[in-house]
């Protein structure tokens, strides 16, 4: 009998497992829940970068160069918009603002940001249950040698080049999961912490009232962002070190805490996985760098039956 899985995501990396999982479990058994910290409001539009990331990846119509926005995108906008002055620190492709356009159509008309994602995903054939971590907005701000910035302001206008001190949460104190959220989680046979960045995608979801504490119930397994000391992609190593930490998957274990029952650890990091199983953590060493779609669905299957293991325990 097949797992209901939960899947917590945000990012290139977690979209590349998601995608994994979704090609292996059956229709009805994966939901994702979704960071979005990282939505903006931009040029009118409300902007959801780590939900379109999944909805394009699990689409098919990611960019497979960047990972992140669509194939075959063209620029015919923004160069207008450059022409007559306007913002283009974030590359907006035609495509892509066809779909903020009307997720900010349906806003405005008292659509909840789920309703909006439940749509698009049936619009784009995308049979799993992807969900928001809320409808009410958080955003994440991340405190810096220059001042406060606004999560899409570090990361794509100052290329996450200020120094980082810390990070808060606007919005959280108040903000409730999103529909669906805390019943799947209940559900749920094994939760996958996806290995996306520690700070900015996943404790997000996990600062939303009762979601953390419906994770800690449950048995819970991530996948480490951090391989050979460096992230495969992103921030995370960077923000680590400058927080003082060093960037590792011992690190990342250490940062989750009683969360995990286990953690998947790529084989450069063998060395790691005595001192992570001090932690009271289990531990699978495997290739976890996913070049392509054969490489998800092998770590998808691997996240599987290791989470069926630690089930079991």
């Amino acid at each position: 009998m097949a797992l209901n899985v939960v899947a917590l995501a945000g990012g290139v990396g977690g979209s590349k497992l998601v995608h994994g999982l979704a090609e292996i479990l059956p229709e009805g058994k994966l939901t994702v829940i979704a960071n979005t910290g990282d939505d903006f409001e931009h040029l009118g539009l409300t902007i959801c970068p780590d939900l379109d990331t999944l909805v394009y990846t699990l689409a098919g119509l990611a960019n497979p160069q960047t990972g992140w926005g669509r194939a075959g995108e063209t620029w015919g906008f923004l160069e207008t918009l450059e022409t007559l002055g306007g913002p283009t620190w974030f590359q907006l492709g035609d495509r892509d603002l066809a779909l903020h356009h009307e997720r900010t159509r349906r806003l405005k008309e008292g659509q909840s940001l789920s309703e909006v994602t439940r749509h698009i995903c049936q619009a784009l054939d995308i049979s799993i249950n992807l969900l928001p971590m809320s409808d009410h907005p958080v955003r994440t701000i991340v405190d810096t040698d220059d001042g406060e910035l606004a999560f899409q302001d570090y990361f794509v206008a100052r290329r996450c080049e200020p120094r980082v001190k810390g990070f808060r949460f606007a919005g959280v104190e108040t903000a409730s999961p999103a529909p669906g959220v805390i019943e799947a989680l209940g559900t749920a046979d094994l939760v996958v912490l996806c290995p996306s960045n520690p700070w900015v995608s996943l404790d997000p979801i996990l600062a939303v009232k009762g979601i953390r504490d419906a994770v800690v119930e449950k048995a819970v397994v991530g996948v480490s962002p951090i391989v050979g000391g460096k992230a495969i992609k992103g921030p995370a190593a960077k923000m680590y070190s400058e927080l003082g930490i060093q960037p590792s998957a011992l690190t990342v274990v250490e940062h989750f805490g009683d969360l995990l029952k286990g953690m998947v650890i790529d084989t450069q990091d063998e060395h790691l996985a005595i001192d992570i199983e001090a932690l009271d953590v289990h531990v699978r060493v495997t290739n976890t760098i996913m070049m392509n779609v054969r490489d998800r669905i092998r770590i998808a299957e691997e996240v599987l039956e290791f989470g069926t293991e630690m089930m079991a325990r």
